[in-house]
């Protein structure tokens, strides 16, 4: 296997593949003898696309050889992995239910089109859990997605199988979805970027319900500037979603120019008003805070927010969503799932009055939460997950039932109690490697920006991972 080739970022291809120095089939039959040799000690795909990603991969290598340089798509020939919620035409479709193992749409979802109409090679689809339900990854198709840093802990979820491919060199570039934390939390575990851009940023139109304004779809990858990339790519309108935003055609990556945080006015908030967190989070955090002060020249302050308590909004809001959604899927058995199914059971009980009042006068509250930091503040940092990867959980809990000693309320998701609030007032948020626990466990950072400015949050993102020394640090299990 080629690490080098593994390795590579989109934006490093890219110009190989015009100075004619890499070719997408020699990049492509790289990558997939890398799967097939390090996936199954991981579990980070359902479905391999070997013959399709061959097939795009010619077609990628005769463009080039035949298109002026500037003519060629954005991602002509760069390999893409994709979340197995999004529809992708000739290779089947999942949604992580082995009900589904034979389901190849017709159509593209919207995302992975517009990367596809830019050149983009499939490689496959990642494992995510049950229509993406869960906050781990797993599913009786692949079982359990095992974490690269130690394949005895989780990668959280939903987007799972995305992160993990991302940390192994199995792709520079991954299509996630992210509702609450589905995004960021396996990034954070895996150590990989992650951006979940403000609300109608990247169009919800064949997503999801595009009048639910919580989820989004979004990229994930190993560096900031294909990240960039990515959202230049997936972003703009669609006459189809509503919320979409009207910018089109935006650069992202030529926005990164100069990038910088000097006299950025950046609040740090270690809890989110949602504690506990680990210790080994909370030193690596105050570490990353004196570095934004002392060497990127950002104006740092620590601050302190309030937020509603993340039980009881959750089974507010995002129980009777689960209820709503789950109750048109009756062939599908989630029974094992306890935690889900006491939230199907609370959440088909739950008033209207109750859920009305949480998805718009508590969810108010969040979001003047955050807008009264961001009357003194451009940027909001907080820890992306109150703790580092966490060994697979049992089903009975799903997650951790104690953070830093303090037994937690909601075991199953607990982890996103952080990467929710930003989620449900619709603000751009990214995760960022940052470090590592004393265990060799990757660390992240939330980068927060106001609703819009996806740009700074790049930008902040960008000037962050410049400043840091040395080579960016590689798993080795399965590798």
């Amino acid at each position: 296997m080629n690490d080098e080739i593994a390795y590579m970022s989109a934006t490093e291809l890219s110009a190989a593949y015009r100075s004619r120095s890499l070719s997408p089939v020699e990049v492509v039959d790289s990558l997939l003898e890398r799967i097939d040799a390090v996936d199954p000690a991981l579990h980070a795909f359902i479905t391999v696309a070997h013959d399709y990603a061959r097939a795009a991969a010619r077609v990628a290598e005769q463009q080039i050889m035949s298109t002026p340089p500037e003519q060629l798509g954005r991602l002509c020939g760069i390999p893409v992995t994709v979340k197995d919620l999004t529809p992708t035409a000739g290779v089947r479709t999942t949604f992580g239910l082995v009900e589904e193992l034979n389901n190849v749409p017709v159509e593209d979802g919207l995302t992975w089109s517009r990367l596809k109409a830019e050149g983009a090679v499939l490689l496959g689809k990642t494992s995510t859990p049950p229509l993406g339900a869960l906050c781990v990854t797993e599913n009786d198709i692949v079982g359990r997605t095992n974490n690269p840093w130690d394949p005895s802990r989780s990668v959280g979820g939903s987007s799972g199988g995305a992160a993990v491919a991302l940390a192994t060199g199995l792709g520079p570039l991954a299509i996630g979805s992210d509702g609450g934390g589905s995004i960021r939390v396996p990034a954070s575990y895996c150590g990989v970027m992650g951006l979940k851009g403000s609300r109608g940023r990247i169009p919800l139109y064949t997503e999801g319900p595009i009048f639910e304004t919580v989820d989004v779809v979004g990229p994930m990858t190993r560096t900031v500037d294909d990240c960039a990339l990515m959202l230049s790519v997936m972003a703009g309108p669609h006459p189809r979603d509503p919320y979409s935003l009207l910018e089109s055609g935006v650069d992202y990556v030529a926005l990164l120019d100069g990038a910088s945080l000097s006299g950025v006015r950046v609040a740090f908030c270690a809890e989110l008003g949602r504690g506990p967190i680990e210790a080994d989070v909370a030193s690596v955090f105050s570490s990353t805070a004196s570095w934004f002060d002392a060497s990127l020249g950002a104006h740092v302050d620590l601050v302190e927010m309030v937020m509603p308590d993340f039980y009881d909004y959750f089974m507010a809001y995002w129980a009777p969503y689960f209820a709503l959604f789950m109750s048109d899927s009756p062939k599908y058995d989630f029974s094992r799932y306890l935690p889900l199914m006491e939230w199907l059971e609370i959440g088909s009980k739950v008033s209207a009055v109750e859920h009305l009042a949480t998805a718009l006068l508590r969810r108010e509250e969040m979001h003047e939460s955050f807008a009264s930091v961001f009357d003194d503040h451009d940027l909001i940092i907080t820890p992306t997950t109150p703790q580092a990867a966490f060994p697979h959980p049992e089903p009975a809990f799903l997650g951790p039932t104690h953070v830093a000693g303090v037994e937690v309320a909601l075991p199953a998701c607990d982890y996103s109690r952080f990467t929710d609030p930003p989620s449900n007032v619709g603000l751009p948020a990214m995760a960022v490697p940052c470090g590592f626990t004393p265990d060799g466990l990757p660390v992240s950072i939330q980068i927060i920006g106001r609703h819009g400015a996806d740009d700074e949050v790049l930008r902040a993102a960008a000037a962050f991972e410049r400043s840091l020394p040395g080579p960016a640090r590689r798993p080795t299990v399965g590798v």
